[in-house]
């Protein structure tokens, strides 16, 4: 698959995991509720590690390629993977809440789709 393709895979894969995670928290607004509902808190942390993988193998074609937050969301991933166990729940909520949006516009302005 030539690069240009495998970056715009890549870039669908980031806007489907911000969406499905927009989906997973449905109702929740407060970080007390999503603390307690952990079928939600796991689904979150795989598609942030699909995120963090993305922007990887994004960074692995093209490291040129620069993209918000990427040495954060990488560092990210690394921790959802190889320290599980020390998951901070205020620091997921904090990127759902701060960061994802302004992520999801900056992927979406890059493949030319509306949100």
């Amino acid at each position: 698959m030539p690069e240009i393709d495998r970056k715009i895979k890549l870039f669908n894969d980031i806007i489907n995991s911000i969406i499905l995670i927009e989906q997973f928290l449905g109702g929740i607004n407060l970080f007390e509720e999503y603390t307690v509902d952990t079928k939600t808190k796991s689904a979150i942390e795989r598609q942030l590690g699909i995120i963090g993988e993305a922007v990887k193998r994004i960074k692995d074609i093209d490291p040129e390629e620069l993209i918000r937050f990427h040495s954060d969301i990488i560092g990210f991933r690394n921790i959802l993977i190889h320290n599980y166990d020390g998951i901070d729940d205020a620091i997921v909520w904090a990127i759902i809440k701060d960061d994802l949006t302004a992520l999801k516009a900056e992927i979406a302005s890059r493949l030319d789709i509306e949100q």
